[in-house]
């Protein structure tokens, strides 16, 4: 875990692949980024999260009234983010929107799946950054902010992330050895000073 910005009232940290952002269930569940800030920082409070799998760019609240600011701006859709991912094969058009309601697949948590009835909107725009030969990467914009969306967009597509246990069939889980996605930017106005907070990591693989 590195510390890319710290003031008085936010911590931005690149989060890696393969730890939690919340104690999970259970002592061996408890090392996690919101622990680890705590560490240096007591009183850091989660205002989003990342799957475990997915590194970048997490930002935690240095008190409770920071941590109610910016869930406002999250819920009002005022924080733009931004992620890279690597995908199976090339999706066409190289540029388009991903328009699938989403909703928890109860058997099978903690997976979900797209579902025309009872789903909740979930839009994510994609654009090509670079093509490969068996696999593309997007640079990927979330207009909505639903559990595994990236994730279970591409894969319906056809194009599931590469190293995606959950999603990816067998030759995309095999190409990576770590979930090929990674919140590369986000943006937002501080809640205190006002002024644009802009925040951004370069691809990790």
């Amino acid at each position: 875990m590195r510390y890319v910005h710290v003031d008085d009232h936010l911590i931005v940290i690149d989060k890696p692949p393969g730890l939690l952002s919340v104690p999970g269930r259970g002592p061996e569940k408890a090392d996690c980024a919101v622990a680890r800030v705590n560490a240096d920082h007591p009183g850091a409070l989660t205002v989003h999260r990342l799957d475990m799998a997915t590194s970048g760019l997490l930002v935690l609240a240095r008190s409770k009234d920071m941590q109610a600011a910016m869930s406002r701006l999250f819920e009002r859709g005022e924080v733009e983010k931004a992620y890279f991912a690597d995908v199976w094969g090339t999706p066409t058009p190289p540029t388009g929107e991903i328009d699938l309601p989403l909703i928890t697949d109860w058997p099978n948590r903690p997976r979900q799946k797209v579902d025309h009835e009872i789903g909740k909107p979930s839009r994510t725009l994609y654009e090509t950054a670079e093509s490969h030969a068996d696999h593309t990467r997007l640079r990927l914009t979330p207009l909505t902010g639903r559990s595994h969306q990236l994730r279970v967009h591409l894969a319906e597509i056809g194009h599931p992330i590469l190293g995606d246990e959950l999603y990816a069939h067998k030759a995309a889980l095999a190409a990576a050895p770590r979930l090929c996605l990674h919140a590369s930017d986000i943006a937002f106005d501080h809640p205190v000073t006002g002024k644009r907070a802009c925040f951004s990591l370069p691809c990790p693989f």
